[in-house]
């Protein structure tokens, strides 16, 4: 009897608040399904570093085939859920659904090499950068810096290619395992380095330029976060080869950091810097 009270108190509160979608699993894309997936497309990009399977020249295929497999049954089907979801709720025809997130998948396992050369390009900025780093399996099987990026490059691509919530979902699940938020609308490009990371806040209209680095507690981020300033530049712009060293906070939209320029520690910028420059406080 104390039971069935629990669980009638517990009804009555969805009823009165929200929160019963029936059917939920088939209504929102599975946060535990993604992270499964992301991890085998973190498989797909460092085979060496992350297959469970032991991988030889004779088995990598189907190693890597036997993956692929399982990416585009489980991605596709989240996606979906995902675009139902958002379409339903604005009025949408969600028919095409399916069609829809199968092409996203299958677009992303197409980008793979890229996103691969990429990554090798920012893993080899972090050891140019890090006199404590020995060698890049160091750092592929270690630094923070480096897993947030992975996922961050992963989520970008699904978010410029128009899948809704799960690449805030893949970020915030990265942001959870290594204190570093990096919103997946962000625009970041090669050889990016985050070094130590923890506390690194880099914000959804945040522009990145080749060749930055970036220290543990640095802010990049919004003079306000009023709801109407919703899809208008509100995060800074780093231009190529920057330093920004840890507790600097950086904000605004119309705030940007010249090429070369370096940002001391703790340092507050709230309006632009000329390239070549050194801010301290």
């Amino acid at each position: 009897m104390k039971i069935d009270a629990i669980v009638d108190s517990i009804l009555d509160s969805y009823k009165a608040n929200g929160g019963l979608r029936y059917h939920e699993s088939e209504n929102f894309p599975n946060r535990q399904v993604l992270i499964g997936v992301v991890e085998d497309l973190r498989s797909l990009l460092f085979p060496a570093f992350s297959c469970s399977a032991f991988a030889e020249s004779n088995n990598i295929r189907y190693i890597t085939g036997e993956r692929i497999h399982r990416v585009v049954r489980l991605l596709t089907r989240e996606i979906q859920k995902a675009m139902r979801y958002v379409f339903s709720t604005a009025g949408r025809d969600v028919s095409g659904c399916f069609d829809l997130a199968e092409q996203t998948v299958y677009s992303l396992l197409r980008e793979i090499p890229n996103i691969r050369g990429t990554l090798n390009k920012d893993i080899e900025s972090a050891l140019r950068g890090d006199p404590a780093a020995t060698s890049i399996e160091e750092i592929i099987l270690s630094y923070p810096g480096i897993e947030a990026i992975i996922v961050y490059r992963i989520a970008h691509f699904l978010h410029v290619n128009g899948t809704p919530l799960i690449p805030r979902i893949l970020t915030e699940y990265v942001h959870g395992k290594t204190g570093i938020d990096i919103h997946p609308a962000a625009e970041i490009g090669e050889s990016f380095f985050i070094d130590h990371g923890t506390g690194v806040v880099i914000g959804e209209t945040c522009v990145i330029g080749k060749n930055v680095t970036v220290y543990q507690g640095v802010t990049l981020g919004a003079l306000s976060v009023k709801k109407n300033l919703l899809g208008k530049k509100r995060h800074p712009t780093i231009e190529d080869d920057v330093t920004i060293y840890a507790g600097a906070t950086i904000l605004g939209g119309d705030t940007v950091v010249g090429r070369g320029s370096t940002i001391g520690g703790n340092a507050w910028v709230v309006s632009s810097v000329p390239p070549d420059t050194s801010v301290s406080l």
